[in-house]
């Protein structure tokens, strides 16, 4: 009889954000088609490790399961992406799976983003219109500007850029290239540019747009390929015009 095919991982566990992390070994039955949340799922419905010791499920994050909400990101075999569209048959075994470290370690392969987030309401990263009552039609976005804000609006803030990023660690303030994207997104809406000019001064501030190391990690790393790096460059000129405006105490720079 033909010996059964399976998959091996291994996967960086810590049973609490206090606790040391120590890697397990184990294995799945091999299916076509699988990506690494079936294998999760697997091992979650048979939790034992590759020596058939009982163990408790390994924890992570996921939802969409379609690369559309960003939470299921993780380090697969060295480079932080997404597990759900990380194909088994397209992975060298044994897979390795660990957390991402530029965020805190909650449980497993579970991160707390709130660093992220926070950033991203730091830049208000939103159209102020609360809707209350009817404003009529708004502006219209020129198809041009469109077509590239369109882009920066596939972020689904899902840290691996921030993942990537070497100046974005624990001992530096910098908010990172994602953050910084959607200043630029929403600075380019004709509604969200009334609060342009507090965006930009807010990636002017400390852990802003002077922490970027311009390492180009980012753009290379972004699963939803968005053009990371030309945002920055953009924002440095943004920046440089509203910094001459700040000290001319003009609108007219």
């Amino acid at each position: 009889m033909a010996e059964k095919k399976v998959v091996q991982f291994k996967i960086t566990r810590q049973d609490s954000p206090e606790s040391a992390p120590y890697i397990l070994e184990f294995e799945v039955p091999y299916r076509p088609n699988m990506n690494v949340i079936s294998a999760l799922m697997e091992f979650r419905r048979n939790p034992v490790d590759k020596h058939g010791n009982k163990v408790a499920p390994v924890a992570w994050d996921s939802n969409c399961l379609e690369e559309v909400c960003g939470a299921c990101s993780m380090i697969i075999n060295g480079k932080p992406r997404q597990s759900c569209t990380a194909l088994i048959d397209k992975l060298e075994q044994p897979i390795t799976l660990e957390p991402m470290r530029t965020f805190p370690v909650v449980r497993d392969l579970q991160v707390d983003r709130r660093r992220m987030f926070d950033s991203l309401k730091k830049v208000k990263a939103w159209i102020p219109i609360d809707g209350t009552y009817d404003l009529g039609p708004g502006p219209r976005m020129p198809e041009t500007k469109r077509q590239w804000a369109y882009e920066l609006s596939k972020c689904m803030t899902c840290g691996v850029c921030l993942e990537a990023c070497p100046n974005v660690n624990s001992k530096s303030d910098f908010i990172g290239p994602a953050p910084l994207s959607q200043v630029r997104l929403f600075n380019a809406h004709p509604t969200g540019a009334m609060n342009k000019a507090e965006r930009l001064e807010a990636i002017m501030d400390e852990g802003g747009l002077t922490n970027c190391g311009n390492s180009q990690n980012c753009v290379q790393s972004c699963p939803k390929g968005i053009p990371l790096t030309t945002s920055i460059a953009a924002l440095n000129r943004d920046t440089t015009i509203q910094s001459f405006r700040n000290f001319f105490g003009s609108d007219q720079v």
